[in-house]
């Protein structure tokens, strides 16, 4: 793959991009949803581990459900977004790993070590968060990740019988223009990157 994608769709995806705090009225569909995570999913992972699991919390129940396991600073807008997906991983991704990476025994990898399985899944579900946003700007949404909740709580609420464990939260919807903050500084590449 050498196409360079258009400066139109770089915007899309980066440099006009935004974190958004307010949200429009409008629903995002289940078909949407699914678009999105079908995107989503091809995103790399280590040995094609795929540890994210999701919850795309919608319903008004749902939304009452997981107020109390968010920050005060972000509870307004969590409530008003059309979805929150929680973003987790599941702890025991390996067991899958014979199916998502046939080529050797990697399962084994991970079983022989839980604080390599746990590093495994968290950095890769957290990639895979990435890829979720940048889907859904792919396809026309806006997102405001955000990491002000109760982790335990949501795991109680909303992971436990699952056992999955929650990583990120992710709204999702279509954004309030008039609500987004000015754009912030970013850290130059001088001051960010080395070369050796």
């Amino acid at each position: 793959m050498t196409e360079t994608l258009s400066a139109s769709a770089l915007a899309t995806l980066f440099t006009e991009a935004r974190t958004h705090n307010g949200w429009q009225d409008k629903p995002v569909s289940d078909e949407l949803l699914e678009e999105v995570y079908d995107l989503a999913r091809m995103g790399p992972t280590s040995a094609n581990c795929s540890p994210a699991r999701l919850v795309f919390v919608q319903s008004k129940e749902a939304k009452e459900k997981l107020a109390p396991a968010i920050s005060s600073g972000n509870l307004a807008k969590t409530l008003a977004a059309p979805v929150t997906a929680i973003v987790a991983y599941d702890p025991k991704f390996y067991d899958l790993l014979p199916e998502l990476f046939p080529h050797g025994d990697a399962r084994s990898w991970f079983t022989s070590s839980p604080q390599l399985a746990y590093e495994t899944a968290f950095r890769n579900s957290s990639l895979q968060a990435a890829y979720l946003i940048m889907a859904c700007r792919s396809l026309g949404l806006d997102t405001g990740p955000m990491s002000g909740f109760d982790a335990n709580k949501v795991d109680a609420l909303f992971l436990s019988e699952l056992g999955w464990k929650s990583n990120v939260l992710i709204n999702i919807g279509y954004g309030d223009s008039s609500k987004v903050y000015g754009r912030l500084p970013r850290l130059d590449f001088d001051r960010a990157c080395q070369r050796i």
